[in-house]
């Protein structure tokens, strides 16, 4: 029995695999300031879900851009002597081709492994999250850089708390692009505005990896992931070929089936 975390700014996501099926996910909100023994009381809880508890699990393959639950979660993994495997630059089978390889968020690298042994390379994953990140990968499968924006739903907190009379609104697209009130403009400029911001960035993206490749842009295989990635509005995002919002934990699932000797994820599951 494998769990595997991913541990980001907004939300901790977890997988629970056997004999490299993915048997459940479950979401719990991410607060930095958890003590190690609260922790281990939300995975336990949340696996208790699905009847497992933190006794039932084998491994455990984590990736977080939050220390200080890395740390929690290898304590915890300590304690009831289960094996961990945290993902990073240097655990992830990828030669990483950036300028600062230890500065790659595990999550990206996860999601660049999952991509190319999933849906071939090149490649380019868009998660939806907290940030926007697009990251690339090389016809030989290397991780070759990406971009980062800030996300829909910060962008729009921010707009909210700066503002003196801008609302919170839902996260829903418009029918028009010109809003007749304030919500829908908002809508509009939040919504359709980040469509046009990931489709743009992303035909830029997929230009230039396919040139480095010498290969067309239409060669250039483009997975949407993340949060936000089954919102119905991203499904509009132009130049998308595959929306897999599993892509992380599929990830760590291979990362552990290559590097920590577990069992082949199913492919099936794509």
């Amino acid at each position: 029995m494998l769990l595997v975390l991913d541990i980001g700014n907004t939300n901790v996501t977890i997988g629970l695999f056997r004999s490299g099926a993915l048997l459940a996910t479950r979401r719990a909100a991410t607060d930095a300031r958890r003590t190690s023994d609260e922790i281990e009381v939300l995975l336990d809880g949340l696996l208790r879900l699905d009847g497992i508890g933190l006794a039932d699990l084998d491994s455990i393959a984590l990736a977080s851009v939050v220390p200080t639950i890395t740390s929690a979660v290898e304590a915890i993994a300590a304690r009831h002597d289960v094996s961990l495997l945290v993902a990073g630059a240097g655990t992830v089978p990828l030669a990483i081709r950036v300028d600062r390889p230890d500065d790659v968020g595990a999550d990206r690298l996860v999601n660049a492994l999952a991509a190319s042994r999933l849906y071939g390379t090149p490649a380019v994953v868009v998660d939806l999250g907290t940030a926007t990140t697009f990251d690339c990968v090389a016809s030989d499968g290397a991780y070759v850089g990406g971009a980062i924006a800030p996300g829909l739903a910060l962008g729009l907190d921010a707009l909210a708390a700066r503002t003196a009379k801008l609302p919170r609104v839902e996260l829903r697209a418009p029918d028009r692009a010109i809003g007749r009130d304030t919500v829908t403009a908002i809508r509009s400029g939040a919504v359709l505005g980040h469509q046009a911001l990931v489709g743009g960035l992303l035909a830029r993206i997929r230009r230039e990896l396919a040139e480095a490749n010498d290969v067309a842009p239409g060669d250039v295989r483009t997975i949407l992931t993340g949060g936000l990635a089954a919102a119905p509005w991203a499904a509009n995002i132009a130049e998308i070929d595959a929306i897999d919002p599993e892509l992380t934990l599929k990830g760590l699932a291979i990362l552990h089936a290559e590097v920590g000797g577990g069992e082949p994820l199913e492919l099936g599951l794509t």
